[in-house]
């Protein structure tokens, strides 16, 4: 993004960038034609519906966890929404059903209790369960939802007299920004664990975590293995990545407001925050880039970046840069369109960053900007 787009902006703005967005899909599109695949989006990574016209021909719709995200399916995307939560609402599951194409149950009871009104539906919708296939390479135990005691998904013992009447489908997730090689090996957990009941499924669901539009993930394998599970068990599969679609395809511009110094370590302190803003920052931890910025380097400007929240712990560690950083200079953090907008919070009545995007013809075009009434509204 060239200076002279990010000086116009407000500060702070998320930007997403048309030109980006458009090849990630691009190469998802390739998966779906070529595997025979549908590919859906997770809301819960990227939910920026002003864009959703630019999705549309590459995707199959869209994956909801509330009544919310359904709606916002069906009203943005024209859709009906693929949707699954660890429990539903009793007073909105009937607005659910009728958004909704596929309805996956986290548990047999959740089945028990709803199954009912899906089939009495005013229109077909079909039923699925999530699985647990007790295999993940995560490294982080909150983004874990294999691991022991977990609360996702139905344990294989309980399934090893078969499906009860009226699931058509299998959901799992267990991947979190992974390969298709870690793919396979859940794959395999899925097959010895859950095998006996793919022979009577229409649909398998692989969920999300799928990082196909990463410069080194392997398509072929991809491609290769998911051909592979379709034509063994003659069966729709269904990815529905979220981080993929929106991967390093924008930025949040934000600006220096103060620098400050203490035991011969300096700060920048920015208008933006990692806890309201960027909070995969510091629960993944996630480290983003910063144009022009590099890992510490010794004799060079080195600063903590440090958010504009009270938070003690609202900053990352040691950023190095070519130059002395001053007041005013403005800081673009990196891949800052997945797990970002949707994870916002304005605590401490901070504003949330406006939402723009860079489209293909240079031109910048803002869709939101958010003042106090959004801050006020949230609070009664």
């Amino acid at each position: 993004m060239k200076p002279s787009v990010y000086r116009q902006l407000p500060s702070p703005t998320y930007v997403m960038d048309e030109e980006l967005l458009i090849r990630n899909l691009e190469r998802l599109n390739d998966v779906r034609e070529r595997a025979e695949v549908k590919i859906i989006l997770a809301f819960k990574a990227f939910a920026m519906w002003p864009v959703f016209d630019r999705l549309a021909p590459y995707l199959d719709g869209a994956t909801a966890s509330s009544l919310n995200e359904a709606r916002l399916c069906y009203e943005e995307m024209n859709a009906l929404t693929h949707a699954y939560s660890p429990g539903y609402i009793p007073s909105e599951f009937e607005q659910i059903v009728k958004y909704s194409s596929h309805i996956t149950f986290n548990s047999l009871s959740q089945f028990e209790k709803y199954k009912g009104t899906v089939q009495n539906a005013l229109h077909p919708v079909s039923m699925g369960l999530r699985i647990n296939p007790e295999y993940a390479e995560i490294g982080v135990d909150l983004y874990n939802p294999t691991a022991k005691g977990s609360r996702l998904g139905v344990e294989k013992e309980l399934l090893k007299n078969g499906l009860p009447e009226g699931v058509e489908g299998l959901h799992f997730h267990a991947l979190c920004e992974n390969n298709s090689y870690v793919l396979e090996k859940v794959l395999t957990n899925v097959e010895e664990y859950f095998g006996h009941l793919l022979p009577h499924l229409k649909w398998i669901n692989l969920g999300g975590g799928h990082l196909i539009t990463h410069k080194h993930y392997d398509v072929e394998h991809l491609i290769g293995l998911l051909k592979g599970f379709k034509e063994k068990y003659d069966l729709e599969i269904i990815l529905e990545p979220g981080a993929a679609i929106a991967y390093q395809t924008g930025y949040l511009v934000s600006t220096v407001l103060d620098i400050v110094e203490n035991h011969g370590v300096k700060t920048a302190i920015i208008d933006a925050s990692f806890t309201c803003h960027m909070p995969d920052t510091l629960e993944m931890p996630y480290r983003p880039g910063i144009i022009g910025a590099t890992d510490p380097v010794e004799g060079r400007p080195t600063y903590r970046i440090g958010g504009v929240s009270c938070l003690a712990g609202d900053c990352l560690s040691e950023y190095s840069f070519q130059e002395e950083l001053r007041i005013g200079d403005r800081l673009i953090f990196l891949d800052m369109m997945q797990y970002t907008m949707v994870k916002t919070t304005t605590f401490n009545g901070i504003g949330l960053p406006s939402i723009a995007m860079l489209e293909k013809d240079g031109y910048v075009r803002i869709f939101k900007n958010f003042g106090y009434e959004d801050f006020k509204s949230r609070l009664g």
